[in-house]
């Protein structure tokens, strides 16, 4: 077996590819080559290390040297100096790091320091596509302990003392699902795993599948012996290639190994893996309809009971979690419930991944204890808003989440704090908003991608999210009118009462927090006709201020439509009948001259 002296882990996730990580690997291989270090030092090809804003993101060890926003021109000089000298590249290491050799670590990363991954352990730490690289990180030794040293009924009742619950949205606990399952008779049974995310904004499961398939495998067998089921399938949205690629890559060395397939581990258990692509429909993330959809059939929901474990995929009991709780299931039986049930709240136990976007400094991918307060979030992993702009709201748990204001941010982020909160937790997603939103805005944006997404078979859905928008448009475009306010209310508690699915019933949500939390707004649009934020474009002017303007007509340059005329020594103006309210000349002007009138 060939040693190497030092490992360059470099992030193949897809944030890290997209931003030429796959040609950063080719060029480090060039130039350990031409400096005769190829013998030497491994470049590993890793999954997320979560700090996705600051990519590509190479990690050196032994040292633990994490360098960020690294180009294809900086790895010349990361060969020469740090791994032919032994010099650390001070410039390009993440802030928090120092350069004292050994002692450098990505504990000292600020981004870390809060963190505590288990959903994330191996993302960033293994090169996804080698089953050696997982097994050596204690891979499958939770199967071999399940099969050969537990019954079904010790694995269920191991998973319920933990307190997990479902991280993919309704955070229901897994033990009793996994219970339910396992008592429904049958001559077939199945486990499905959700990786169908549809929330704007996230991205876990994508990420856990690019680097570290292989947990939610073998969490799947070890399921599968747990309820009697001998056949799963991972349903994933054809739109993440690089995850669906290392899954099929894991999956066909799991049966090489005797990890999948017939008589595992010498024992009479057979299981069997096969993949499904969704084509993206965000209905078919509700349980349902991921099953109607996996039979080849219409992705739509179906009304409940029954539910899954007694009549689901085919009308047979059905287990079904989601990516983030398979990944958990190997850390449970391998270190034990009262471990993981230490970790979290009273009442959600262990740790939540988010996929942290917006308005924040550092975008990324987030692992944290429940009870983390949103603010430890925002500020401390996050980094704070860019321009040192003051924090608005959160929105948490997608279309089917809410807004929560700064005063809430203190509040620990958990199951039950969040629903209190007008929220949910959802699959992880945490869009930070800073104070230049409008938060009718947003309210509209996450109703219209729900009117987009609707399957369209109850009319709640159908019809009562449309004219939900409708009213919002109207209110957005100064047309609002105050019994709208009452109208959107009314509208919303019916939806969330009649609706089919899950997803029908909480699409009101970002309405009604908003609407709670921020209902200001809405008056100023309705009854000033105006937009605090200055977002909404029928409601807001650009205007040039002529004691600042020095005439040099460059707005004019960039105005798309023509609608800035000026001449020398005659301050510009903006004609506001033709203006598009693009902000073009606002952005372009070097005297700041211009500024909207909200």
């Amino acid at each position: 077996m060939q040693i190497y002296r030092a490992h360059v882990l470099v992030c193949g996730g897809t944030g890290c590819v997209s931003s030429n990580s796959e040609k950063i690997m080719s060029e480090f291989e060039t130039h350990l080559n031409n400096n005769g270090l190829a013998n030497e030092v491994k470049v590993v090809k890793t999954g997320c290390f979560g700090l996705c804003a600051r990519g590509p993101v190479v990690v050196v060890y032994p040292e633990g040297c994490m360098y960020t926003m690294v180009q294809v021109e900086d790895i010349k000089e990361i060969v020469e100096e740090h791994l032919l000298k032994g010099r650390i590249v001070n410039r390009l290491l993440e802030n928090g790091q120092n350069s004292d050799g050994i002692e450098t670590s990505l504990e000292g990363v600020e981004f870390f320091k809060k963190q505590l991954r288990i959903a994330l352990r191996n993302c960033g730490v293994i090169n996804p596509e080698l089953i050696e690289e997982y097994i050596a990180f204690d891979g499958y030794k939770a199967l071999a302990k399940v099969l050969t040293e537990m019954t079904p009924e010790e694995v269920i009742d191991t998973i319920k003392k933990s307190g997990l619950r479902g991280r993919g949205g309704g955070g229901f606990p897994s033990g009793l699902k996994w219970e339910f399952t396992a008592k429904s008779k049958d001559d077939q049974k199945y486990v499905c795993c959700n990786a169908d995310e549809g929330d704007p904004g996230a991205f876990m499961d994508r990420s856990v599948l690019e680097g570290d398939p292989h947990s939610v495998i073998e969490a799947m067998a070890i399921a599968g012996y747990a309820v009697g089921a001998n056949q799963g399938y991972i349903y994933i949205r054809a739109e993440y290639p690089i995850a669906v690629k290392r899954l099929n890559i894991a999956i066909e060395q799991a049966k090489q190994y005797g990890l999948l397939g017939s008589n595992i581990f010498g024992t009479d258990f057979n299981f069997d893996l096969e993949i499904r692509l969704g084509a993206g429909a965000f209905v078919c993330g509700e349980e349902t309809a991921l099953m109607t959809s996996i039979e080849g059939k219409r992705g739509e929901p179906r009304p409940r009971p029954p539910f899954p474990a007694v009549k689901g995929l085919w009308n047979k009991p059905t287990l079904l979690n989601n990516v983030e709780t398979y990944a958990n299931i190997p850390p449970i039986i391998n270190k034990g419930a009262e471990w993981f049930s230490s970790i979290g709240t009273e009442k959600s136990k262990g740790t939540k991944v988010f996929a942290v976007g917006g308005n924040i400094n550092n975008t990324g991918l987030v692992e944290v204890p429940m009870g983390t307060t949103l603010r430890e979030v925002v500020y401390e992993i996050g980094g704070g808003i860019p321009e040192g702009k003051k924090f608005k709201a959160a929105q948490t748990g997608g279309p089917s989440g809410g807004c929560i204001p700064a005063s809430h941010l203190d509040v620990p982020i958990d199951y039950d704090s969040l629903i209190q909160l007008g929220s949910m937790m959802g699959s992880g997603g945490l869009i930070v908003m800073d104070e230049d939103t409008c938060m009718v805005d947003i309210a509209k944006f996450f109703l219209e991608f729900t009117v987009d997404e609707s399957c369209g078979k109850c009319p709640p859905c159908r019809i009562g999210t449309k004219r939900m928008l409708e009213i919002l448009e109207r209110i957005t475009d100064g047309k609002g009118k105050e019994d709208d306010i009452t109208k959107l209310e009314i509208l919303a508690k019916n939806i969330k009462a009649s609706a089919l699915c899950g997803l029908g019933q909480t699409a009101p949500n970002p309405v009604l927090s908003t609407l709670h939390y921020f209902k200001d707004e809405y008056l100023a649009h309705v009854k000033d006709k105006k937009c605090p934020a200055g977002v909404c474009k029928s409601m807001m002017q650009y205007v040039v201020n002529a004691d600042m303007c020095k005439s040099c007509g460059i707005c004019a340059k960039a105005c798309p439509v023509g609608c800035i005329s000026g001449e020398k020594k005659v301050p510009y103006v903006i004609d506001n009948d033709k203006c598009v309210k693009c902000g073009a000349c606002m952005e372009k002007c070097p005297f700041k001259a211009i500024f909207k009138n909200v």
